[in-house]
C-alpha cells in the first residue's frame, strides 16, 4: 500500500479509488484516444526527455514521476517542464521522497507525493505538515521582504 501526501496531510489514494489508473508511458500509443481520458494517468520514467511528453499534456489527467532514491532529483526537473508545457492535471511524485524535499516538490509543480507505508511510519504526517509550512521561508523571499520593508 501507499500513502498520498497532499497539502501536508496523509490521504488515501482518492484518484485511484475513483477509477483512475496509471499506464506505462512506453506502452502507450502515440495518442491515447483508446482510453477514458478522465481517469487516464501515465507513469513516466525519470530518465525521460520531458519534451517527449508534449503530445500527452492535453490528453491525460495524471502524470506520475518516480523517485527511486531521495538523492535522484531528475523528477523535479521533469515536473517543472511539464507544468511549463501547460499540464493542469494531477502531477504525482512517487517513491523515495523525504519530507525535507516536500517544499521543492510543491514548487516544481507536484500536487501529491506517494510514499510507502514504511516511509510514512518513519516520517509522520506532522513532519510533512511542518515541511510545507516552511515553504515560504527561503533566502530569496526573506531578502525581498527585507528590501521591501527598507524601501517603505
Amino acid at each position: 500500500m501507499s500513502v498520498i501526501i497532499r497539502d501536508g496531510k496523509f490521504h488515501q489514494d482518492d484518484w485511484m479509488a475513483s477509477g483512475g489508473s496509471f499506464h506505462d508511458f512506453d506502452a502507450m500509443p502515440l495518442r491515447p484516444h483508446d482510453f477514458e481520458l478522465d481517469h487516464l494517468g501515465i507513469d513516466v520514467p525519470n530518465s525521460i526527455d520531458p519534451n517527449s511528453l508534449s503530445g500527452f499534456v492535453g490528453e491525460v489527467s495524471a502524470i506520475r514521476i518516480p523517485f527511486p532514491s531521495f538523492a535522484d532529483g531528475r523528477g523535479f526537473s521533469i515536473a517543472r517542464v511539464v507544468r511549463r508545457m501547460g499540464f493542469t492535471g494531477l502531477l504525482r511524485a512517487h517513491g523515495h521522497i523525504i519530507c525535507e524535499q516536500y517544499p521543492l516538490a510543491v514548487r516544481a509543480g507536484f500536487d501529491e507525493i506517494e510514499i510507502s507505508d514504511e516511509l510514512a511510519r518513519r516520517q509522520s504526517e506532522a513532519l510533512w505538515a511542518d515541511a510545507l509550512a516552511r515553504i515560504n521561508v527561503t533566502y530569496l523571499e526573506r531578502l525581498q521582504a527585507g528590501m521591501a520593508s527598507a524601501a517603505a
